[in-house]
């Protein structure tokens, strides 16, 4: 079930790609996905993966954050996340997203902690332009990056490229928190 935060992302896609005069086929385009995919994305239909949302907003030039939360950053100078003060997002009951640089204009990376709670559902696999770089803070997680299983458990961190197809699970049925910054 897809909940009122993702349809209010959902509608912040559609308003940017009307903004943009951008069809749904030229969105699925940059994104990588199929057009029906994307426009479940923009429906709200579906949870919208944090990597379709950074890729829009390299493509489109405008903040991850915009996107998101639907507030424009306005520091420039830096901007101070107190320890678990970081603008809270949960896409699903299996994944929270904390921003750590949610108030920060013309971020060259987004980082998040990322929550992933355990389940019996089959790894979910995407992938996007750039890099990802992850280093677990609690947990134990299995991340599959173009076909090769990782367990990393605390204390571990990857850099890997995002465009091949990745996904991860919470493993030893037990939530893991990640710091995740996607690049």
């Amino acid at each position: 079930m897809v909940n009122e935060q993702i349809k209010q992302i959902a509608s912040r896609m559609r308003g940017l790609r009307e903004d943009l005069e951008m069809t749904l086929e030229q969105m699925a385009d940059i994104c990588a996905v199929s057009t029906n995919d994307y426009i479940a994305y923009e429906s709200g239909e579906k949870d919208i993966p944090v990597s379709i949302l950074h890729c829009i907003s390299q493509h489109c030039n405008v903040e991850m954050t915009t996107l998101l939360f639907g507030e424009d950053p306005h520091m420039k100078t830096y901007y101070l996340t107190r320890k678990g003060q970081g603008t809270a997002m949960e896409r699903t009951k299996a994944y929270k997203y904390q921003s750590l640089a949610a108030g920060f204009m013309d971020r060259k990376a987004d980082p998040f902690i990322v929550t992933v709670e355990p389940n019996d559902k089959p790894l979910h696999l995407n992938s996007h332009p750039g890099q990802e770089f992850n280093m677990i803070l609690e947990g134990t997680l299995l991340l599959s990056i173009n076909g090769k299983e990782l367990t990393l458990n605390e204390g571990d961190s990857i850099y890997f490229d995002s465009n091949k197809l990745h996904g991860m699970k919470a493993l030893n049925n037990q939530p893991v928190k990640f710091l995740a910054i996607i690049i």
